[in-house]
């Protein structure tokens, strides 16, 4: 496994961050996998080199957390592994217990190191834009994490570029601590972060991250699976040009000997914007896959067979935003 400066930060990691959402407690979503079968999966991450491990509260309501950190503190030491765990959606009835507010991340943060085990948090992730909160509120409780060595960097996901651009420029004018990631979602069918966000990142040394390297598993699939059945997010994805891209993943997979979900993650791993892809697991042959993808270069030729059919689309600014993004220009 080949490891990468993370942005300017002192952090390397590993090419690829395995996104454990899929990881917790079944009674929160039914394709999501209990502790028993998570721990081979952790396991077997540690054994292919990945050291990056993404997290958030919200997943399983907290369980997340427990059964990654309790079970990868097991097997590895704390100073060889970074763990992201992310902040915002709500965890429980209660209105406060949600968003961005200062009360919330200085709740959210103590309860996340308490579930994973540990006295720090590499990369602390908020994940989304908070409409209803100051930005100068949320900045200066993250910067408070930071000071009182809770955190080691902020990241944050899924927003407009103008919304990070003037959170980062706060925090920046106040002396307080800047975002040092980008989480997004990046894929053959959803590129739009390529106009303005990868651009603003990589001109401020932000590290990337993306996530849905096989958008929502439409890129790869044989079928309907437990999780798509129950993944509200698949309405993203399956219009006529997605098809279309999809069936080219599948022609180039052919031509190479591989799978489509190999050749989908190689485009994403190989963009010009440097990246680490967020890649999922429900099963040991997931990891295998991604671990190979990362070996395979697509030629110029390739790729540019792949993107040809792609037509900008809504940007998806909002997890919650459930729609599919359309085309802007059909024609």
């Amino acid at each position: 496994m080949e490891y990468v400066p993370f942005g300017r930060t002192d952090l390397k990691v590993s090419r690829l961050c395995l996104g454990t959402m899929s990881m917790g407690s079944s009674a929160w979503k039914g394709w999501v996998l209990d502790e028993p079968a998570a721990v081979p999966l952790l396991r077997q991450a540690l054994d292919v080199g990945i050291s990056f491990f993404d997290m958030a509260d919200w997943y399983s309501t907290g369980r997340n957390e427990e059964v990654v950190g309790r079970n990868l503190l097991k097997m590895c030491a704390r100073d060889r592994l970074v763990f992201a765990t992310k902040v915002f959606y709500p965890m429980s009835a209660d209105p406060r217990d949600r968003g961005l507010s200062r009360q919330h991340i200085a709740a959210s943060i103590d309860r996340s190191l308490a579930r994973l085990g540990t006295d720090y948090i590499d990369l602390y992730v908020i994940h989304a834009f908070d409409t209803e909160t100051p930005i100068e509120e949320t900045m200066e409780a993250l910067h408070r994490t930071v000071q009182a060595g809770k955190v080691r960097y902020l990241g944050a996901s899924t927003m407009y570029t103008w919304q990070f651009a003037k959170m980062n420029h706060l925090a920046e004018r106040h002396g307080w601590t800047p975002f040092a990631n980008m989480q997004c979602q990046y894929n053959l069918l959803y590129r739009e972060e390529e106009r303005e966000m990868f651009p603003y990142c990589l001109d401020a040394g932000i590290a990337l991250t993306t996530f849905s390297p096989l958008a929502r598993g439409f890129l790869a699939r044989h079928g309907a699976t437990q999780r798509t059945e129950h993944d509200r997010y698949q309405d993203y994805y399956g219009d006529e040009i997605d098809q279309e891209i999809a069936r080219r993943v599948r022609e180039v997979a052919v031509r190479r000997g591989v799978t489509p979900a190999h050749i989908a993650l190689a485009w994403v791993a190989g963009s010009s914007y440097p990246n680490v892809p967020i890649v999922g697991a429900m099963k040991p042959w997931h990891l295998e896959v991604a671990y190979q993808a990362l070996a395979l270069r697509l030629d110029e030729s390739e790729r540019a067979y792949l993107e040809a059919p792609y037509r900008p689309r809504d940007v998806i600014n909002d997890q919650n935003e459930l729609r599919r993004p359309r085309a802007l220009h059909p024609g």
